[in-house]
């Protein structure tokens, strides 16, 4: 079963989701000069229509897939096919968008940007807000002659305003958002004494009128006086201050009094605060101001401030740093108004993560995925939230995690990594995502991660540790995963790329994991798919081999990997003439004579021979060597293979290696064919004999013992691999026959 919180998408939500991309083909047409047009016969109730429009500015705003729609919400305009009431508008809604749906919004939230306006409105209450004097353009827009009254307002003005004029003729509100606002004559919130239900006064300079203004406000349910920091703030929060509060305004159902130096001991003594476990009881409050609470309050903003410390604390949700529980709070509480808050809550769960356990992994993880969906554009909230979910997701809380959740860290790591080209961002996202399952796990955002990726490897100059990372995630990408895939990345530019790395690395002179991770990278990419092979030489890769080849004799593993390459090109008919070479021939008849990683790089160099050969000594253009004896070398080499070796290659068919059995004109790749299968179903027969059955091999060896060509060496480990797959097919049938009968 799912955790809570971690249940599929409702249909409501995949309906909404698949509408909104598809709106020409669901519920909309296309009429004149293109206007997107509802249907005549779609009614859309106020449920449905609020969800539409809350979930394309979701999309808008985190989907880079998904584009903005002109006109969408010109479908909104008519009351009498929808119906809209509650609403939360991003940055990104234009002045004619509000305007389309002015008639009949319920409640309206509009942000532009953080540092600017927020406004919420309720319709249909009898006033007039017409004589305003100094409400801001997006509120002018409501000024046409409708019964509206503002009951929730945030200016958010940071530049110098006349608050008190813009509010007055606002008599209706009960409640009210000044963060940030400078407040010289405070005393005028009085005349909501009475209606007030929240007040928030967040970055507000308090003062001793101010809060003796606040006090008097005896309806209020929410108080917000915090701070972001305790820097600059000539007020001091005392334990006077807070008693008069709690005491005045007792309806108060949450507090938030973040970021306040506490001038005095507010705190009882340690000893008592040790005592006992854990209580919200007001009376047991290690918080003296707070033991005349009448009951537990339902949210406490504690957060840098040292009262957060203490153990008796009344109130069922408290933010702070103490502990995990907290700072989840925090992030909770403060990510989509207050992101500097969000940054240093995230960055502290980061700690937790990193350095202890996080115990409550899938909210910690939701909640880090929300503040990088809701602050895309914000690099500190970025560099954290990517750092946070490196070891959110590492191996050690795998086992908790659903394939869905997983999904959406993906999708926000990958938001990271287009918005920001920045180092620290880019190496957090590449980080994480090797955290997952490649390619496997990454397979839904197939396209888009290669895109990435290689756009990461474009600059000449990167830094090295997110290149060897990213070179890393590409060559795993296209490693064990289908040839359709593989020919989309290479029109992505993948074989291009991968080369301009390797020619930057020999410009430098340096044989380092970029390199051989980027030869790796073109050996997965061009297995069974010619047109990869065909970029490849189109590009120089040759010349490149050639060139690291003379640059670095001793580089083992640099060698397998790029002979493992050029056996790919070998094996594609129409490209084995570019191979035919002097030059090309004779280093890989040298190559044969190489114990580099075993008998790796012998044996591809062997098979790349092999494949030449098979073309028969008609298409055999060089003179020096001769045919004969590099066939005579690559017989040397293979007697010289122990058949028991293990090795270092992964075979997803054998279809390039059974097409040289059943022939004559070239007994050594016939040999080199036959040893290739002989020693991998000998040291690998569980995953070897049931291929080799599958691709129809065991006929085909039967053709080599019956052929008069076929050499008598040859023909003893055809017979032996022939006998060894029947015998170990044969027992693992009987096997599974005892396990299904008991």
């Amino acid at each position: 079963m799912p955790e809570a919180g971690d249940n599929p998408d409702s249909l409501m939500s995949l309906c909404t989701v698949f509408c909104l991309k598809n709106l020409r083909r669901t519920m909309c047409y296309t009429g004149e000069r293109n206007k997107l047009c509802l249907r005549p016969d779609v009614f859309l109730p106020s449920e449905i229509c609020d969800k539409l429009v809350n979930v394309y500015m979701d999309l808008v705003y985190t989907d880079s897939n998904f584009e903005a729609q002109d006109g969408f919400f010109q479908l909104f305009s008519d009351p009498r096919s929808t119906r809209l009431t509650r609403l939360q508008l991003r940055d990104l809604v234009r002045d004619k968008d509000v305007e389309a749906i002015k008639k009949q919004v319920g409640k309206l939230s509009v942000t532009r940007g953080l540092k600017s306006l927020i406004c919420i409105c309720v319709c249909n209450v009898n006033e007039s807000v017409s004589e305003m004097p100094h409400m801001m353009h997006i509120l002018s827009l409501f000024h046409q002659p409708t019964n509206t009254s503002f009951t929730y307002l945030n200016p958010g003005m940071q530049a110098v305003v006349d608050v008190e004029a813009l509010l007055k003729p606002l008599p209706a509100l009960t409640s009210l958002d000044l963060s940030g606002v400078y407040l010289p004559r405070p005393a005028f919130l009085a005349q909501w004494r009475d209606r007030l239900a929240s007040l928030v006064l967040y970055n507000v300079d308090l003062s001793e009128e101010l809060i003796s203004t606040v006090v008097q406000m005896s309806r209020l349910r929410h108080l917000d006086i915090s701070r972001e920091n305790q820097r600059n703030s000539k007020f001091k929060m005392t334990r006077k201050i807070l008693t008069s509060i709690v005491q005045s305004l007792g309806n108060l159902v949450s507090l938030d009094i973040s970021g306040h130096i506490m001038l005095d001991n507010c705190t009882v003594p340690q000893f008592e605060d040790a005592m006992g476990r854990p209580s919200i009881e007001p009376s047991k409050s290690s918080i003296y101001p707070f033991q005349e609470l009448k009951r537990p309050l339902q949210f406490l903003g504690l957060y840098n401030t040292t009262l957060c410390n203490v153990t008796h604390i009344p109130a069922y949700k408290v933010t702070g740093s103490k502990n995990e529980e907290q700072v989840l709070n925090a992030i909770e509480a403060y990510t989509e108004s207050r992101p500097e808050l969000a940054h240093r809550a995230i960055n502290q769960l980061f700690d937790i993560a990193r350095i202890q356990h996080c115990s409550q992994l899938l909210r910690a993880l939701q909640l880090v995925i929300a503040a990088l969906k809701c602050h895309k554009y914000d690099k500190s909230i970025q560099v954290t939230g990517s750092a946070a979910l490196f070891y959110l997701t590492n191996t050690e809380y795998r086992n908790e995690q659903s394939v869905r959740l997983r999904r959406q860290v993906i999708e926000v790591v990958l938001n990271g990594m287009e918005q920001y080209q920045e180092v620290t961002v880019q190496r957090n996202c590449c980080l994480t995502l090797c955290n997952f399952s490649i390619p496997e796990e990454l397979e839904f955002q197939y396209h888009r991660v290669n895109l990435l990726l290689l756009k990461i490897l474009e600059p000449a100059r990167q830094d090295e540790s997110i290149q060897r990372i990213a070179v890393h995630l590409c060559n795993a990408l296209v490693c064990q995963v289908d040839n359709d895939h593989k020919e989309a990345v290479g029109k992505m530019g993948f074989v291009k790329t991968m080369l301009n790395l390797i020619q930057k690395k020999l410009q430098d002179r340096m044989c380092d994991q970029v390199m051989e991770f980027s030869w790796s990278a073109l050996w997965n990419i061009t297995d069974e798919t010619p047109d990869n092979c065909q970029m490849f030489l189109n590009c120089n890769g040759m010349d490149l081999f050639l060139d690291c080849l003379q640059e670095f004799p001793d580089k083992q593993e640099l060698h397998r990997n790029m002979l493992g390459l050029l056996g790919n090109v070998a094996e594609v008919r129409a490209l084995r003439p570019q191979l035919l070479t002097s030059q090309f021939i004779t280093v890989f008849s040298n190559l044969l004579d190489s114990k580099a990683d075993g008998i790796e790089v012998s044996y591809n160099a062997c098979g790349v021979l092999s494949h030449i050969m098979f073309d028969g000594p008609d298409v055999w253009s060089v003179e020096d060597p001769e045919r004969d004896w590099v066939m005579d070398k690559m017989w040397d080499a293979i007697q010289s293979w122990d058949v028991t070796s293990r090795r270092n290659i992964n075979y997803r068919s054998f279809e390039p290696i059974l097409r040289l059995l059943p022939q004559g004109i070239s007994p050594v790749s016939q040999h080199w064919a036959t040893w290739a299968l002989f020693n991998l179903v000998s040291v690998y027969p569980s995953k070897y004999c049931p291929l080799l059955v599958k691709e129809g091999g065991v006929a085909l060896l039967e053709k080599v013992l019956e052929l008069d060509s076929s050499q008598p060496e040859t023909k003893d480990m055809a017979r032996y691999t022939h006998t060894h797959t029947h015998t170990h097919t044969h027992t693992l049938s009987q096997n599974m026959l005892c396990v299904h009968h008991w």
